[in-house]
């Protein structure tokens, strides 16, 4: 029934816009054309569906949310004492009424079967109520709308300002979603401090969260050492951008500058498709192809302490695997720059790659910063190619060539398995989530930093 509710919502809708224009039509050309009117029909037909379709809609989703839960009250508190006392959880009693007036389950008991009958009952009767009501309001809708067709209704002012106050309450929500995901993350890393302490958790050379011996251990699951994941993040991150940014920059600037339009409408394509390739079929890539290449290659040359699993095989295919990212952005930041600098440095007598050095790349420098930056909070987030060709050793080293881990590999690592929640294995998650976040936070206060300047320079 919801679902032939709503159609029929957005049925009368659109019949109201249809029949509000053709009034307002209508009204216009027997006085004189268009300026009778103070905005144009459309605008008169918008404000008729507005009309018709959000008062509904609202009152259909707070409905929605709230009713299920009078109909659990009206049920249970229709439920005989001593069913209620009996010491079955009320949740569990109230599934057992819905699905024996389902149909799911039967029963031979009759306070069961009276109560599945009343939630039945109010169930029908709350969504006719809902249904003629729903109806109702959006017919009153069309006939309001159809009422506010006059000159001196000012329906394109009404239209912009419900617009305006639906763009706001997205962000309003946008704002409070992301409020709500730094301060669940940010509790829960507050009790994880209150076990392990901060200076042990930033300081820390060691991470072992698997090694707790006893239920009274001080620490509770072993060494939380932050500096480990860092580096091994970091340095993964920087091997990635290292093939990424000059790979991915240079070719933006080929397919910018110098390609034919030809060449352009194939190679960026095909250059994009590394974009939507499967981390998982990167990391199969680096797994079975180039850790065991990199390990054969440094045992040739004498180096033995290379590992199968390695930061320089999951850094090179991630930054691969971030191309697209870096030429796409940055390809669209230089083409976005005026033809009129490329004209007056080449009036000057500047060749075509002075011209590209000395002008082109300084004016696109913050899109190219902005999109290095998104390059980099995308390796720094990335777990598959991690997890099959980097490991999850915590190690503190510097050598590429070892096995290391990352940040987001360990969040996953440590929310799987059947650890209480509320034990300082589980909560480390949230602190090295709320780590990740203030670094990322970090990167995007740079890049904001360099593009404000640059902007104001070249403008």
């Amino acid at each position: 029934m919801n679902s032939l509710l709503v159609i029929l919502l957005f049925g009368i809708s659109t019949l109201a816009y249809m029949v509000t224009k053709s009034r307002s039509r209508q009204l216009a050309h027997s006085n004189g054309g268009l300026r009778y009117l103070h905005s144009r029909p459309s605008y008169y037909a918008t404000l008729a569906a507005m009309l018709s379709a959000i008062p509904a809609l609202i009152i259909f989703a707070v409905w929605s949310a709230f009713y299920p839960t009078i109909v659990e009250s009206m049920v249970m508190s229709n439920l005989p004492r001593s069913v209620l006392t009996g010491g079955t959880e009320p949740s569990l009693l109230f599934s057992q009424i819905k699905h024996v007036a389902d149909g799911i389950t039967d029963t031979d008991k009759r306070w069961l079967i009276e109560a599945s009958r009343y939630y039945s009952y109010v169930m029908e009767s709350g969504n006719n109520i809902r249904f003629a009501t729903l109806i109702a309001i959006a017919f009153a809708g069309l006939v309001l709308g159809l009422k506010l067709v006059r000159p001196k209704v000012k329906a394109r002012v009404y239209v912009e300002n419900i617009l305006q106050l639906f763009l706001i309450i997205c962000s309003i929500i946008a704002i409070l979603t992301t409020l709500g995901i730094v301060l669940s993350v940010l509790f829960e890393a507050i009790r994880f401090f209150n076990i392990v302490p901060v200076t042990d958790f930033i300081f820390g050379l060691e991470w072992s969260p698997q090694v707790a011996l006893r239920e009274d251990q001080q620490g509770a699951s072993g060494a939380f050492g932050f500096i480990p994941l860092l580096v091994g993040t970091l340095m993964i991150s920087a091997i990635a951008m290292c093939i990424a940014a000059p790979v991915g920059l240079m070719s933006a600037i080929y397919l910018a500058e110098y390609a034919s339009p030809k060449v352009r409408s194939v190679a960026k394509p095909i250059l994009e498709v590394l974009a939507g390739i499967p981390t998982v079929v990167y990391g199969f890539f680096a797994a079975l192809v180039v850790a065991p290449m990199i390990r054969d290659t440094a045992h040739a040359v004498g180096l033995t302490s290379a590992s199968s699993e390695s930061a320089l095989a999951a850094g090179l295919i991630m930054g691969i695997m971030i191309i697209p990212f870096v030429s796409s952005l940055s390809d669209d930041v230089i083409t976005a720059v005026p033809q009129s600098l490329r004209d007056g440095s080449l009036s000057l007598g500047a060749t075509e790659s002075e011209t590209i050095k000395n002008v082109v790349l300084p004016a696109a420098l913050p899109g190219i910063v902005g999109g290095l930056l998104l390059a980099v909070s995308r390796a720094i987030g990335e777990t598959m190619i991690v997890v099959m060709a980097a490991g999850l050793s915590a190690n503190l080293t510097a050598n590429p060539l070892e096995s290391v881990t990352t940040i987001t590999v360990q969040i996953v690592t440590l929310l799987v398995g059947d650890q209480e929640f509320d034990s300082p294995k589980t909560l480390a998650a949230f602190a090295l989530g709320l780590s990740l976040f203030v670094v990322t936070l970090v990167l995007n206060f740079v890049a904001l930093r360099i593009v404000k300047k640059y902007r104001e320079q070249y403008d």
